[in-house]
């Protein structure tokens, strides 16, 4: 039992390394189309808040949106990646995350 036991859960432990891997190569592009679409398409958030801005966007992005965001990416940024940015941005989570680092670099 032992023998079939411990490689599953080397397999197990592999997978998530290779999960987590992947879940960050996504975020790092979501990042970098976040940080695109707020300067392109959101001309209201000051230059100071886009970097701030974009780590509260991805941080309560859901999975789906990361992986849509992240493909905006290789395929570019349109309507539909700006309205998905919108969406995440109504969030009350998102909002309370924004007000934070606004008052953190001294914009109320």
């Amino acid at each position: 039992m032992i023998r079939f036991v411990l490689p599953l859960c080397l397999l197990l432990g592999a997978c998530n390394q290779v999960q987590t891997a992947v879940d960050n190569t996504a975020r790092e592009g979501a990042k970098n189309v976040v940080i695109e679409t707020l300067a392109t398409r959101f001309p209201q958030v000051p230059k100071e808040l886009i970097t701030p801005f974009t780590d509260c966007i991805i941080d309560n992005a859901t999975a789906g949106e990361i992986r849509d965001i992240a493909k905006a990416g290789l395929v570019g940024i349109d309507e539909s990646t700006a309205g998905i940015i919108t969406n995440v941005l109504s969030r009350p989570e998102t909002v309370s995350c924004l007000r934070d680092k606004s008052l953190s670099v001294g914009i109320s």
